[in-house]
């Protein structure tokens, strides 16, 4: 089987885990992960992070936004600006303009300024202890990591259920490795070890 049909088997397997993921998880799962982001990395004021809106079973991190904002970093939110493109971001706060973009998204105006941020939480269908995560397939956050990788330090952290996590992800040379993962039971960090 090939590695892009092992990957579209896996999404389509790795999806109905997160809706029972989802469905079986405790109503407090934004709140408690948004706990473990803010203790690590809420000391970082001027940080610019970038979060997510949650599309379907997502699990949401705005909590955890509001929380960094709150304690002194910047927030945006990404912006889909054509297939095969990295993502930009742009300055995002309550009370800001949003306008629908491409693939269910949503994300500020163009009016909101462009940034580049920091730390990035990304949202996926599934990840494994190595720090690999599988998204649905439009390689958006892959090409972006390796941008602004290429140009900064940036922290990487995949955000989920705890239930999410597999024994591997499938994965080739393209697919950008986390810094972090963070689920409602906690924090892992990804040493090169792993």
């Amino acid at each position: 089987m090939s590695l892009d049909r092992e990957k579209s088997e896996f999404r389509k397997t790795s999806l109905a885990s997160r809706r029972w993921a989802a469905e079986k998880s405790s109503p407090d799962a934004s709140v408690s992960l948004s706990d473990h982001l803010v203790a690590q990395f809420g000391e970082m004021s001027g940080q610019i992070v970038s979060g997510y809106l949650a599309i379907g079973t997502e699990i949401n991190v705005a909590p955890a936004i509001a929380r960094l904002e709150q304690a002194g970093l910047v927030a945006t939110l990404p912006v889909v600006t054509a297939a095969a493109q990295p993502l930009k971001f742009r300055r995002w706060t309550a009370g800001t303009q949003m306008e629908p973009g491409p693939l269910r998204t949503c994300h500020p105006a163009a009016n909101s300024p462009e940034m580049t941020p920091d730390l990035l939480i990304i949202p996926m269908l599934a990840f494994d202890a190595d720090g690999y995560r599988i998204g649905w397939g439009g390689g958006f956050y892959d090409r972006t990591l390796w941008k602004l990788r290429a140009e900064k330090k940036v922290i990487a952290i995949g955000a989920a259920f705890e239930a999410q996590r597999v024994e591997k992800v499938p994965r080739d040379e393209h697919d950008a490795r986390l810094d972090w993962i963070a689920t409602e039971m906690g924090l892992i960090e990804i040493t090169p070890s792993n």
